[in-house]
């Protein structure tokens, strides 16, 4: 029974150490945790014989994206209707099969980390960014739970612009490599202890850099509206619904429109194509034209070359926007002809659509050149970099009710407000039923609405321009220093 219990222990810790990550990320905000968590891996990697080195990382990226990411049980069992063990299962495979790359990552670092120039910390930070990046495009990317978003709220936030996300990541999982250096080289502990320090006060220097800015004001500041009309998705799509969901977001916006200069629905707010709901958009439309405002919602929209989810600007507005990266299985089915009819999650309302062209994402409106993204878009950080570069407000909608209560979407937010801090440039986020939220070109949060509330949320925001450092070079720098980092580290070794 001691052998089980050891054994037990050492299947148990590292699932424990990746569950622990997930706090330091909204809505908890707990960022020591996650220090912890990076610093605990790798502390158990050097207690880890090689052989075991895919075993440990993939026990703590289960407990990761368990706890992570584990939200979209709400979609396949609530929304989907997946009976409840289908669902449980389904959400395993996928917290799983994602681990799969935390197992990878660790066995390399087993193989790789050793005696050279490269000291082994350094190796950890890197390969953590590139599993990060790789995220972000495998299989039409996760990019999710990154540990860069855990500064959002301290110091080392004043980086972000000229870091981005990538590199925020690196100062995190070095300075977590420091810490488990102490614990692990009792003969060094000072001097890591040292390094520690060094790193702690140079991610404090982000509270200087953050008072930079990067971008400058661009007109005068603009009044916006964000309605958030709080529709159950289980009757949104529900044509008995329709016609008194229409009477809803004309009630609620047609007393905002005179004095706002940009009013925003969420994503896929009128729930039918744009031509079969053209009579109540062109009466929108002539109603935000006569207040000189411009109306700006989520929509799907079709023609001979597919179905969209899209985003236009009526009124004062124009332009129409289609989603280039699209969610598997919410808006198109992989392997659709065996899939598609086998359970209800598979056929879920609009998850048949196409991607839209590769053109910026923007739309016009008061002036300005407003770069719309449309919910999963938003956590892609250079692809919001680029269509932020020639605009000067962000703006996204979203329909976050299929994650339920769950921190989804707490971390969906969190995620835009990182952009809206990279990029120097206000956001405005606009959700079926939360969170809701005016974002002020620092990150910070100006207004948000509650969840599961229907409200109006007001406010004012200065449209700015100009580009960030992270804006000019993306994530390109980050990634080949990592990249060149792993290159030397195998050299050395391997030679």
């Amino acid at each position: 029974m001691p052998g089980f219990g050891s054994t037990l222990l050492r299947w148990l810790l590292p699932v424990l150490a990746g569950a622990m990550f997930i706090p330091g990320l909204a809505p908890f905000g707990l960022w020591p945790l996650t220090l912890v968590s990076m610093a605990l891996l790798l502390f158990l990697l050097h207690r880890t014989p090689q052989a075991s080195g895919f075993l440990t990382g993939w026990l703590y990226g289960a407990g990761f994206f368990g706890a992570g990411a584990s939200w979209v049980y709400v979609s396949i069992h609530v929304h989907g209707h997946a009976p409840a063990p289908l669902a449980a299962v389904m959400t395993a495979c996928f917290c799983l099969g994602l681990a799969v790359l935390t197992g990878m990552q660790t066995s390399l670092y087993l193989r790789l980390a050793g005696p050279g120039p490269i000291p082994r910390v350094l190796v950890f930070a890197a390969l953590w960014v590139l599993f990060e990046w790789l995220r972000s495009w495998l299989l039409t990317g996760f990019p999710w739970l990154y540990a860069g978003y855990t500064t959002l709220h301290t110091p080392a936030a004043g980086w972000a612009p000229v870091l981005g996300v990538f590199g925020q990541g690196f100062l995190v999982a070095v300075l977590a490599g420091c810490l488990a250096g102490v614990a692990l080289d009792r003969q060094q502990r000072r001097t890591w202890g040292i390094r520690a320090a060094l790193l702690v006060a140079v991610s404090a220097l982000g509270f200087l850099v953050g008072k930079v800015d990067w971008t400058r004001p661009h007109g005068d500041p603009v009044t916006v509206a964000l309605y958030q009309p709080n529709i159950p998705q289980e009757q949104k799509w529900n044509p008995l619904y329709f016609r008194s969901f229409l009477d809803q977001y004309e009630r609620a916006t047609k007393p905002a429109l005179p004095g706002s200069d940009i009013v925003l629905w969420p994503e896929s707010a009128i729930p039918a194509y744009r031509d079969t709901a053209a009579p109540f958009l062109e009466r929108m439309e002539q109603a935000a034209a006569a207040s000189e405002s411009t109306l700006i919602t989520g929509i799907p929209t079709r023609d001979d070359s597919g179905r969209y989810n899209s985003i236009i600007a009526l009124g004062s507005g124009t332009g129409e926007y289609r989603k280039q990266k699209l969610v598997p299985f919410g808006e198109y089915v992989p392997l659709e002809e065996w899939l598609r009819g086998l359970i209800e999650f598979f056929d879920l309302p609009m998850s048949s659509f196409t991607a839209g062209p590769n053109v910026p994402p923007v739309l016009q409106g008061q002036g300005l050149n407003i770069a719309a993204f449309i919910c999963y878009e938003v956590v892609y950080p250079d692809f919001v970099w680029r269509g932020a570069s020639s605009s000067e407000l962000l703006v996204t909608v979203s329909n976050d009710s299929w994650f339920g209560r769950s921190a989804g979407p707490f971390q969906h937010l969190e995620m835009a407000q990182f952009r809206a801090l990279e990029t120097g440039r206000p956001a405005l986020r606009g959700t079926n039923n939360g969170v809701s939220a005016i974002i002020d070109h620092r990150g910070g949060l100006s207004a948000t609405a509650p969840q599961y509330t229907q409200q109006l949320l007001t406010g004012r925001v200065q449209p700015r321009t100009g580009l960030t450092p992270v804006m000019l070079w993306g994530s390109a720098p980050t990634l080949l220093f990592c990249a060149l980092l792993l290159a030397v580290a195998a050299y050395r070794r391997y030679r």
